[in-house]
């Protein structure tokens, strides 16, 4: 069951859109390879704003694709491609279909 979540809200810098929207559009290969994520979608909101919204059963699901690989690349391309550092806010799913 889908109990704790993670929303995360990315900016980016001017004439870096494309890229941003290209990186997340990739992770989806590296969400499928995290056993204990269950679901995983990224979205934009408006031209340079992005998000990614994940699903997890427990804590150690949602700490283990904190500590994962999309995390990790995204701080590893945050001061190229994001304006601001990436807000990323722990939420608890109170009810989902």
């Amino acid at each position: 069951m889908k109990k704790l979540g993670l929303l995360a809200t990315l900016k980016a810098k001017t004439g870096k859109e494309a890229e941003v929207e290209s990186f997340i559009k990739g992770a989806i290969d590296l969400a499928r390879q995290e056993n204990k994520t269950l679901t995983w979608y990224s979205f934009k909101i408006d031209s340079n704003t992005f998000g990614i919204f994940d699903t997890f059963e427990n804590e150690e699901g949602r700490e283990a694709h904190l500590n994962g690989d999309i995390a990790k690349a995204l701080m590893a391309n945050a001061s190229t491609l994001l304006s601001e550092d990436p807000k990323i806010q722990k939420i608890e799913i109170l009810s989902s279909k």
